[in-house]
């Protein structure tokens, strides 16, 4: 059984005017996993409904604490990509589990979103993943503490 744990983040962003006035909406991870034809196997908790830059060293203790104490041995993560690379490294100690974070750059309720491949993508990465944590962004995968966020060229970057 897959542990799904969300954070809010982009991929749950709802816009509410061209301000680009927003807050993180009920998650759409249970939308997306069905949109993905994927309808079992897993388990869904809600952590967080926080934008990744809001997040404190408390939250990713959170996070943290939710994962070790976590019987499944397999987990994704749904993340705001700013600090997803942050959130990573504080769970990069958990080696006993594979651990892959995923989010999106554009919301999930967009339509050209790239969260429905991403899911997909992060599914399939956590079953076949060796221990340890792993940001699965957009068809790569990065190991935690050895990537990056490129804010000008919207993706993620191997350090």
């Amino acid at each position: 059984m897959i542990r799904i744990f969300t954070t809010g983040g982009t991929i749950d962003k709802v816009y509410f005017d061209a301000n680009s006035e927003f807050e993180i909406g009920e998650s759409l991870v249970p939308e997306l996993l069905a949109e993905s034809n994927i309808h079992k196997g897993y388990s869904l908790e809600g952590l967080l409904r926080k934008d990744s830059l809001e997040m404190t060293d408390e939250d990713r203790m959170l996070v943290f604490e939710a994962v070790r104490a976590s019987e499944s041995s397999r987990i994704l993560i749904t993340h705001g990509t700013d600090t997803m690379a942050e959130t990573a490294s504080v769970l990069s100690s958990l080696s006993d589990k594979t651990v892959v974070l995923t989010g999106a750059m554009q919301p999930a309720r967009m339509r050209r979103s790239d969260a429905v491949f991403n899911i997909g993508f992060a599914w399939a990465a956590v079953q076949l993943l060796p221990p340890g944590v792993y940001i699965a962004m957009n068809g790569e995968v990065f190991e935690a503490g050895a990537v990056k966020k490129n804010l000008k060229a919207q993706r993620f970057e191997h350090t």
